[in-house]
């Protein structure tokens, strides 16, 4: 019998260096053998990738908060079935940049919809499914904001919100850090690439005794 992957997710404001760090994690764990799946959200299939170019592109300003936690949570549904379900059966460990924690930052605490709401849509999308660990990369908001916008693409909707916004999205994965902690770690994200690296190997190998 095959056994059961392990899901992780990283989670965090702009600029926090998700992405980065998924990938020095993934080839750190292959290294370690491990059989590896990377993903992204809103995205990591392809229809859900077609939803996610309607949420991140700057020129689509018309969604609200209820709009943009519809659209994410269709994209979870696809998401799962299609991506993380198989890949999580067939013993791989995946390796999510954003999951549901994102949708309750952005939409719950950013944009003020109600967190009993979303959490009807979130079981209504996945069911039970959460993640094994995950890692919030806590980042000073300007910090963040001067990464982000110093890259390149079209993807700029959300950098653009403005700093309240982002001030409360920054709140809300404290606030999940502190709500969930056996399975939230929060992780200073100010310092070098390196010294995060460092922190979330070290985690890794003491949650799942590498």
């Amino acid at each position: 019998m095959i056994k059961r992957g392990r899901f992780i997710t990283l989670e965090g404001g702009e600029g926090a260096g998700k992405s980065t760090q998924i990938k020095r994690l993934a080839a750190w764990l292959e290294l370690a053998g491990i059989t590896v799946v990377t993903t992204r959200e809103p995205g990591g299939s392809p229809e859900a990738e077609e939803i996610r170019s309607l949420l991140v592109d700057q020129s689509n300003r018309a969604w609200d908060g209820i709009a943009e936690a519809l659209l994410v949570n269709t994209a979870r549904h696809m998401h799962v079935r299609d991506t993380i379900l198989p890949a999580l059966d067939s013993g791989a460990w995946v390796l999510c940049d954003r999951f549901y924690d994102s949708t309750t930052a952005y939409q719950g605490y950013g944009r003020g919809v109600d967190l009993a709401v979303l959490d009807q849509l979130r079981r209504i999308a996945i069911d039970t499914l959460e993640p094994d660990l995950t890692i919030i990369l806590d980042v000073d908001v300007q910090t963040g904001l001067t990464r982000a916008m110093e890259r390149r693409g079209g993807e700029t909707r959300f950098e653009q919100a403005g700093l309240a916004f982002h001030a409360r999205l920054r709140a809300g994965f404290q606030a999940l850090a502190a709500t969930e902690p056996q399975r939230c770690v929060l992780i200073d994200a100010n310092r070098s690439i390196e010294a995060i690296e460092a922190s979330i190997q070290h985690l890794i190998e003491r949650q799942f005794h590498l």
